[in-house]
C-alpha cells in the first residue's frame, strides 16, 4: 500500500501538477467508503445490491457527489478517530512530522476541495480552498489574528499553501471545529465558492464539525517558516485504516473475507489509475523538458546577444563622453552667448513694451488730432465770422469819419449851430473812441486765434512725424 502515498524528496516545479489528479482524491474511483469498527471497508459500486426502489443510475452528477460526501465524511471519522487515539497514547505534543496528523490534514483539505467552483484565471481554471477561510474573520473576530499570521508568512505563494497554514493555526488554537461551524452556518456565504452539493453545503460538513470537537484535546504545536506547505503532495494515505489479513480472526466469516477482496480491487484499480496518472504526467514532463532545452537555447543566444549589447553601450559611453565633454566646452562659449541673448532679449522685450505704449499713445494723440481739427474748423469759422464783422465796423467807422468831417466843415461854415455841432461832435468823438476800442479788441482775438490756430498745426506736424 506504500504505493498509495507517492514522495518526492526534492520538490520540482511541476510537483503541483504531476499529483494534480491524485490530489483531486483517491474517492473519486467507482468505489465506496464505509466503516467496519474500527477499520476502513471498500466497496465497488457495481458490487452493491440494489434496494427494490428504483436508484439513479450511477453516471448521475448528484448521486456520485453524494457518495463523494458520504466517503469524505466516512475517511473524516477514521482519521479524527485515529489520530486522537494515537495523540493520547503518544503522551506528547504533536509536530508537523506525525504521520496520523498529516492524514488529518490531507483529509481535512479534500473535504474543503469538495464542490469548489474553478475560478478562472489568466493562468486557467483555479480551485482553493483559501477563500472560504477568509471569510471566518468576518464571521469570528477571533480567527482574525490567525488570517494576519498567515498573510505574513513570507514562504508562502499560494492560496493552497496558505490555506494549509491557516487550518494548522485553527488546530493549535484548538478552535478548528468552532471557525468550521460558524462558517457552515452562512451558506449564504458559502455559497459563492461552492456548488450546491458540496460537501460543506450539505449535512455531512455539519456532522464533521461537529467530529472536530474531539481535537481540543489534542496539543499541537507547528513551526511553518521553514516548511513547504506551497508544493506538498495532498494524497490520503488509505493503507493506515485498511484491515490487515493477518489481523482477521479464524472466525470471521466470508463477508470479511469478500470485504479484503473489495480492498484488494479498490488498490488495483488505483494503481492502475495512478500508473495512467503518472504515464500522462511523465509526458508532460518530456514536453517540459523539451522546452527547458528549448528555453536554454534561446538564453544562450540571448547571453550572446546581451554581450553584444553591452559592448555596444561601453562603446556609445565613450561616444557620450566624448560628446558630452563637446558639450561642456560649447556649454561655456555660449553661456556667454546666452547672456547676450537674454539681454537682447530683455532689450526687444522693453522695446516692444515701448512700441506698444507708444502705439496706445498714438491711437490717443490721433483722436485729440481729430478733435483739434474739428476745433480749428470751428475757430477758422468764427474768425471769418468776426471779419466780416470788423469790416462791418470798419465801414461804419468810415462812414461816421466821412460824417464827421462833412460836419466840421458845415461848422465852420455855419456859425450859428456851432454850439450844437459842437455837442454832436463830442458825442460822435465818444462813440469813435468806444469803436476804435471795440475795434481793437477784436484784432487782439483776431491776434489770439491765429496763435492758436499755429499752435494746434505745429502740435498735429509733430504727432504725424512721430507717428512716422
Amino acid at each position: 500500500m506504500s504505493a498509495l502515498t507517492p514522495q518526492s524528496d526534492m520538490p520540482t516545479p511541476t510537483t503541483d501538477k504531476i499529483t494534480q489528479a491524485a490530489m483531486e482524491t483517491i474517492y473519486l474511483c467507482k468505489f465506496r467508503v464505509s466503516m467496519d469498527g474500527e477499520w476502513l471497508c471498500l466497496r465497488e459500486l457495481d458490487d452493491i445490491s440494489l434496494t427494490p426502489d428504483p436508484e439513479p443510475t450511477h453516471e448521475d452528477p448528484n448521486y456520485l457527489m453524494a457518495n463523494e460526501r458520504m466517503n469524505l465524511m466516512n475517511m473524516a471519522k477514521l482519521s479524527i478517530k485515529g489520530l486522537i487515539e494515537s495523540a493520547l497514547n503518544l503522551g506528547r505534543t504533536l509536530d508537523s512530522d506525525y504521520a496520523p496528523l498529516q492524514q488529518f490534514f490531507v483529509v481535512m483539505e479534500h473535504c474543503l476541495k469538495h464542490g469548489l467552483k474553478a475560478k478562472k484565471t489568466f493562468l486557467g481554471q483555479n480551485k482553493s480552498f483559501w477563500g472560504p477561510l477568509e471569510l471566518v474573520e468576518k464571521l469570528v473576530p477571533e480567527a482574525a489574528e490567525i488570517t494576519a499570521s498567515v498573510k505574513d508568512l513570507p514562504g508562502l505563494k499560494t492560496p493552497v499553501g496558505r490555506g494549509r497554514a491557516w487550518l494548522r493555526l485553527a488546530l493549535m488554537q484548538k478552535k478548528l471545529s468552532e471557525y468550521m461551524k460558524a462558517l457552515i452556518n452562512r451558506k449564504d456565504l458559502l455559497s459563492e465558492f461552492y456548488e450546491p452539493n458540496a460537501l460543506m453545503m450539505e449535512e455531512e460538513g455539519a456532522i464533521i464539525a461537529g467530529l472536530l470537537v474531539g481535537l481540543n484535546v489534542i496539543d499541537a504545536n507547528f513551526c511553518m517558516k521553514g516548511e513547504d506547505l506551497d508544493s506538498q503532495v495532498g494524497v490520503i494515505d488509505f493503507s493506515m485504516y485498511l484491515k490487515d489479513g493477518n489481523s482477521t480472526k479464524g472466525n470471521e466469516g466470508d463477508g470479511q473475507i469478500t470485504a479484503i477482496l473489495d480492498q484488494k480491487n479498490y488498490v488495483e484499480e488505483l494503481n492502475r489509475h495512478l500508473s495512467a496518472t503518472v504515464n500522462n504526467l511523465q509526458a508532460k514532463v518530456d514536453a517540459l523538458e523539451k522546452s527547458n532545452t528549448k528555453l536554454t537555447e534561446e538564453l544562450a543566444v540571448a547571453n550572446n546577444r546581451i554581450i553584444t549589447l553591452q559592448e555596444e553601450m561601453e562603446r556609445v559611453k565613450e561616444e557620450s563622453s566624448y560628446i558630452l565633454e563637446s558639450n561642456r566646452k560649447v556649454t561655456k562659449d555660449r553661456t556667454a552667448d546666452g547672456h547676450a541673448l537674454t539681454e537682447a532679449r530683455k532689450q526687444l522685450k522693453e522695446e516692444t513694451q515701448l512700441r506698444l505704449d507708444v502705439e496706445k499713445e498714438l491711437e490717443v494723440q490721433i483722436g485729440m488730432r481729430q478733435e483739434m481739427e474739428l476745433a480749428m474748423k470751428m475757430l477758422e469759422k468764427d474768425v471769418c465770422e468776426k471779419q466780416d464783422a470788423l469790416v462791418a465796423l470798419r465801414q461804419q467807422l468810415d462812414d461816421l469819419r466821412a460824417l464827421k468831417h462833412e460836419l466840421s466843415f458845415k461848422l465852420q461854415s455855419s456859425d450859428m449851430g456851432a454850439k450844437q455841432k459842437s455837442e454832436l461832435n463830442s458825442r460822435l468823438e465818444e462813440k469813435t473812441n468806444q469803436m476804435a476800442a471795440t475795434i481793437k479788441q477784436l484784432e487782439q482775438s483776431e491776434k489770439d486765434l491765429v496763435k492758436q490756430a499755429k499752435t494746434l498745426n505745429s502740435a498735429a506736424n509733430k504727432l504725424i512725424q512721430k507717428h512716422h
